[in-house]
């Protein structure tokens, strides 16, 4: 197995008025990043009293993939979208006050076939909005989402954090990528990887992720 040597996480103050958890496994409370991110969301209850928090449930209640009305209500005038389109982007809008709203984004995602769930692509597909998250400028796509830290809670059969497997690991750059490109760049790892390897498992892997998302979660205190 290949040997992990995590890098210590920065001391980094950080406003946590506002946590939005965003959870995309359908196996629920039995999913492993599920139960890791829950317990990184406790633990920042804990450090910062009286902060809220708000939980998309995303395996329970996954958004629709986007359609023709979807696309059409985002070219369209707001007094001109049809009924149909209004209702797709009503859930968009609702998606992206969500992230507004929140100072912590914390991400639980399992990898499936080396990259994200369907459900939790379809929630980027809602939030990627050119007005709403990102605009155009002379310079280019700028991001609107600023000032906000993302936590990726990632969880995966094998090891994927480095050794030969780290090349088919298309989970962390492609969040990385995607949320950068919303203006979201401060952003955390925690693995919760090797669960289905017999020198490993579920347990250990728990563990070191546990261990891995205290120091986290001290850092910003």
């Amino acid at each position: 197995m290949p040997h992990v040597i995590a890098k210590p996480f920065q001391n980094k103050r950080h406003t946590m008025k506002n946590i939005l958890l965003i959870e995309s496994s359908p196996r629920g409370s039995d999913s492993y990043s599920h139960q890791a991110a829950r317990s990184i969301v406790n633990d920042l209850q804990t450090r910062h009293p009286g902060s809220g928090i708000v939980v998309r449930d995303l395996g329970q209640n996954p958004p629709p993939h986007v359609g023709m009305a979807f696309i059409g209500g985002m070219y369209a005038a707001p007094e001109q979208r049809t009924p149909e389109q209004a209702e797709s982007l009503a859930l968009s809008d609702a998606l992206i006050d969500e992230l507004f709203a929140a100072d912590t984004i914390v991400i639980a995602s399992p990898m499936h076939n080396l990259g994200v769930s369907s459900r939790l692509k379809a929630w980027i597909d809602h939030i990627s909005r050119a007005g709403r998250t990102f605009s155009y400028g002379a310079n280019g796509p700028q991001g609107l989402l600023k000032g906000k830290r993302a936590i990726l809670v990632l969880a995966s059969g094998g090891v994927y954090s480095n050794g030969h497997m780290k090349t088919l690991d298309f989970v962390e750059p492609y969040l990385r990528t995607a949320l950068s490109f919303l203006g979201i760049t401060d952003v955390d790892v925690v693995r919760v990887e090797g669960v289905a390897m017999s020198t490993i498992g579920p347990e250990k892997a728990l563990a070191a992720a546990s261990g891995r998302s205290t120091q986290l979660v001290a850092s910003l205190a």
